[in-house]
């Protein structure tokens, strides 16, 4: 079972970073990193549509554009989740936020910690056009520091290394990947 007290103080840890969301040149975002808490406990992830136009078929958390509706990241995240998948903010116990992360495809996103129930997964409904499948990678894997992998690959003629996670039928790669061992490290302190 996750300790939300416990887990808190490790994200509370992160604090005064610079907000690649706000200003600049990057697009404001949010995910949220869902910890779902029961039996087996893990993180909440999807796998993106393939029919849509950025990031087809990427395993990716739930979130996206911070709007000027929203009232913070938070905010953006809870809706963003709410739409994607059905996941209700009600649901969600917020803990804090890791640092930003800013993508090589002008995103700055800030990742929102929340713990939901195991039992709420039942409920959730992704929305077809945007989501394909919903699944659960356990925090025993998160946890595992022998489980992210570095690879490289070329790309318009440039090296790129980044980060790969394991698992039996996604490839688990980019700012998710990257979000997933900022997590770890905070989660193995």
């Amino acid at each position: 079972m996750l300790d939300g007290t416990a887990l808190r103080a490790r994200l509370d840890a992160v604090g005064g970073e610079a907000d690649p969301s706000e200003g600049g040149t990057l697009i404001p975002s949010a995910v949220l990193v869902a910890m779902v808490n029961g039996a087996e406990p893990g993180v909440l992830l999807t796998k993106r549509n393939d029919q849509l136009s950025h990031h087809a078929g990427q395993v990716c958390f739930p979130g996206g554009r911070i709007d000027a509706a929203d009232a913070s990241p938070e905010a953006a995240a809870l809706r963003e989740a709410e739409e994607e998948v059905g996941l209700i903010a009600a649901d969600v116990e917020v803990l804090g936020r890791l640092a930003p992360y800013a993508t090589g495809t002008g995103f700055g996103i800030v990742p929102v910690v929340g713990v939901v129930a195991e039992r709420v997964l039942a409920g959730l409904r992704p929305q077809p056009t945007e989501v394909d499948e919903l699944f659960v990678l356990p925090l025993s894997v998160v946890t595992d520091p022998g489980a992210p992998r570095r690879e490289r690959m070329q790309r318009r003629g440039e090296w790129r290394e980044f980060w790969v996670w394991p698992h039996a039928r996604h490839f688990i790669w980019g700012a998710t990947a990257a979000i997933l061992v900022q997590l770890a490290e905070r989660l193995r302190r």
